[in-house]
């Protein structure tokens, strides 16, 4: 066995059920943490000790012991049959029965799961609300069970979903939100043989997930003069408008990426980073964006930064390596709160828009490189896309004259 992994039988006996007894439960210890599960056998004190203690147990108390062994030799064969012990795994091998391997449900838990242990909390929180929002239509439509077979996610199944989440005043975008972890979850499925292909109720002649609307989300130069002059009302105001242009300058780089900034990433008055977005899902093709300091982002930098300039300091002090995933999430998204509630109040005031967002920095960016005549391969690189698509997306959203206007120096060599 794993010798950082210990595997015993624990009865929870901190609160009886209705009917006197208490869950017996899989206590697994992997660094130093414990895990409790439920093996859906319940059992009195007495009857637990006497199963497991005794040399010669009553008939009863023996076909007890024969089930609770059952269940220790099983989680024990599994953990030694690992060459590293992986919990996600374990708890795969371990509690999914044939048929609980092909429900939904299950493969959602396990992957949130997996993202949590990797630090994607963004991400397990969007896997979390598909799962939540489809166990909200199951039982609208009278379906209370925790389960949710593969095949019986059909087309008619995601229509009648949509329809479902049409009448609760959610739009088709967030329908494509909630649908696309359950995509990724057929897929996961699938890669892993689980079911097979026949079952994939998604593309052309099947379900096809709404794509969102493309609004169009970049500010004119004109509102970009306005916002950028209006006199702020407060210092809150003038704060989130700094990050917000510290953003617009950066080619649109998130909230998340400015504040995980190092001083380490500044040299030679460039800004070299990459996106957290998609560190993790594109490695082979990463790529660091560079971004060159304008004096706008000095200034920025010299009224906000961190005054310790160590190469493992963090540029603006939000974040701290003292902080767990979970704080540092917590931060991240305090501090997109503070920006959004801040500039929309001051872009109303300026009669600009009462609706604009940190995202609204990254499609200004884009339009105003568009408007310049930069071709769509410069944006590619600036945007950190890997794939062109990506790119096009953006340009979809853009107001005919800045098409046109790219349009007419694509000749001018």
């Amino acid at each position: 066995m794993n010798t950082n992994v210990n595997l015993s039988l624990f009865l929870d006996t901190r609160r009886p059920k209705k009917n006197g007894k208490y869950p017996v439960k899989l206590r697994l210890f992997h660094n130093k943490t414990q895990h409790l599960y439920k093996i859906g056998i319940d059992c009195t004190e007495s009857d637990f000790f006497g199963a497991i203690e005794s040399k010669k147990p009553r008939k009863e108390l023996s076909e007890l012991r024969t089930q609770l062994q059952a269940v220790e030799i099983k989680g024990k064969s599994i953990i030694e049959k690992m060459d590293y012990f992986n919990q996600i795994q374990f708890e795969k091998k371990m509690f999914l029965t044939v048929m609980g391997e092909k429900d939904v449900f299950h493969y959602y838990h396990l992957y949130e799961q997996n993202l949590k242990n990797d630090g994607k909390l963004n991400t397990a929180d969007s896997y979390r609300l598909s799962r939540q929002s489809l166990k909200r239509f199951n039982e609208s439509i009278n379906i209370k069970s925790d389960k949710l077979p593969f095949e019986n996610v059909d087309p008619e199944y995601l229509k009648k979903y949509e329809r479902w989440m049409l009448s609760q005043n959610c739009g088709l975008t967030t329908v494509g939100i909630y649908l696309r972890p359950l995509r990724a979850i057929f897929n996961l499925a699938i890669s892993e043989k689980e079911i097979s292909m026949d079952c994939y109720p998604f593309g052309k002649r099947l379900y096809q997930i709404p794509a969102g609307q493309n609004i169009k989300k970049a500010l004119t130069k004109e509102d970009l003069g306005k916002l950028f002059s209006y006199k702020t009302e407060s210092q809150f105001q003038e704060k989130a408008r700094a990050f917000w242009f510290f953003s617009y300058n950066c080619n649109g780089m998130n909230v998340k990426d400015i504040i995980s900034l190092k001083f380490k990433n500044i040299e030679d008055n460039k800004i070299n980073f990459y996106r957290s977005k998609t560190i993790n899902t594109n490695r082979t093709k990463q790529k660091a964006i560079v971004v060159f300091i304008n004096p706008y982002m000095e200034d920025v930098i010299m009224q906000y930064a961190n005054k310790d300039q160590s190469p493992e300091n963090y540029v603006f002090p939000v974040l701290n390596d003292s902080m767990s995933n979970l704080e540092k999430l917590s931060a991240t998204r305090g501090f997109t709160k503070y920006i959004n509630q801040h500039i929309k109040k001051l872009a109303k005031s300026a009669g600009v828009t009462d609706n604009i967002s940190t995202y609204w920095a990254r499609h200004s960016f884009t339009t105003t490189a568009i408007r310049s005549g930069n071709s769509l391969e410069m944006l590619q690189e600036a945007l950190g896309h890997t794939d062109m698509k990506t790119t096009l997306n953006y340009w979809g959203g853009f107001e005919d004259k800045a098409k046109k206007e790219l349009s007419e120096k694509l000749m001018d060599f």
